[in-house]
């Protein structure tokens, strides 16, 4: 593509973002003169692109209200942050009416799109796995979802470039299983070949990929999904919490989600109701004990706790913090008025 004709499409979609445009602020966007502004102007105009003038202290050019643009002109950041927009849309439930309009609009955007990023984002798109803890998300870096994406589809080892939570850098070797959305955040999952075992990676703090050769096999059991949900379960933290609570497997899971708990009982008894509440046993690891007390009084049901003792020392402080602040306003409220 020539320069000029490059400078036209770039005017062209300053114009598409709306809004009125002085020819000082195209000039400037585009490094020409305003003579030169006027001439791309003419030019779209002999393309029947409806460009108007405005005159004024403030005026300058705009595309005429309603118009709608062909062709759609998206970079891969662009289009990647639409489709996965509207990708998660779809798996949050939008009405049906919404969601066909959506997977129309999923699809025109997927005609348009050049021949070589379409097939980068057809490869992500049948990489992707949701948990059932929707998010409102980021859009990772295009270039390393894109790449993990690939090396997913055609399982190919890839090189990241990765920093923990601790802030420790390290390069690993990962046979990427899959990419999945949970609670907001991506994440791929995988094998961590240095170490032969399963691991899960947050994408934002990944700082390069790039594929190896070489390729590998999947192997069998959970889906990505599940993988990165029994990894957060399963993951190493500060504190190793163990409980019996009873209730039932839905009662449980509505305050500790799979992400956070496992229980050692997740189906009912030979010939039991699932909904037959019943003693389980719930594991977890966290970094911070605060929450629990909290999580454990809006869950409302009889527990024990097995460990830690600083846990039920919480829970006992909590209580009486509650105890405390319902006698106080007891009080004031048997209070006589002045």
């Amino acid at each position: 593509m020539s320069r000029p004709t490059g400078r036209v499409l770039t005017l062209l979609e300053l114009l598409q973002s709306g809004g009125t445009r002085t020819v000082a602020e195209l000039a400037d966007r585009l490094g020409v003169e305003g003579r030169t502004v006027r001439r791309y102007v003419d030019q779209l105009i002999d393309l029947d692109v409806p460009v108007e003038s405005v005159r004024g202290r403030y005026g300058g050019y705009r595309l005429a209200p309603g118009y709608r643009l062909p062709p759609l002109m998206l970079s891969d950041d662009e289009a990647l942050a639409v489709l996965l927009g509207l990708v998660a849309g779809r798996r949050a439930g939008l009405m049906t009416a919404h969601r066909t309009a959506n997977e129309t609009a999923s699809a025109k955007i997927r005609r348009v799109l050049p021949r070589h990023t379409a097939r980068r984002l057809d490869a992500l798109l049948d990489s992707l796995a949701f948990t059932d803890q929707p998010g409102d998300s980021d859009t990772p870096d295009a270039d390393v979802l894109l790449t993990l994406a690939d090396a997913v589809s055609k399982r190919r080892p890839v090189s990241i470039r990765y920093t923990d939570r601790d802030g420790r850098r390290s390069e690993r070797t990962l046979h990427a299983y899959g990419i999945v959305n949970h609670a907001g955040r991506w994440y791929v999952t995988g094998t961590d070949v240095r170490i032969g075992e399963d691991r899960t990676f947050r994408l934002d703090r990944i700082a390069d990929a790039r594929t190896l050769p070489g390729a590998f096999e999947a192997p069998p059991g959970p889906d990505p999904a599940q993988r990165v949900l029994s990894g957060f379960a399963t993951a190493e933290y500060r504190h190793e919490v163990t409980l019996r609570i009873h209730g039932t497997v839905e009662q449980i899971r509505a305050r500790l989600p799979a992400s956070v708990a496992t229980l050692a009982e997740y189906g009912p008894a030979a010939g039991e109701d699932p909904a037959t509440e019943r003693w389980l046993r719930v594991e977890l690891r966290a970094e911070r004990l605060d929450w629990l007390p909290p999580a454990l009084a809006a869950l409302d049901r009889p527990f024990v706790i097995e460990r830690p003792d600083e846990l039920r020392d919480l829970v006992v402080e909590f209580a009486d913090r509650l105890a405390s602040r319902a006698r106080a306003e007891h009080e004031v409220g048997r209070a006589p008025a002045p």
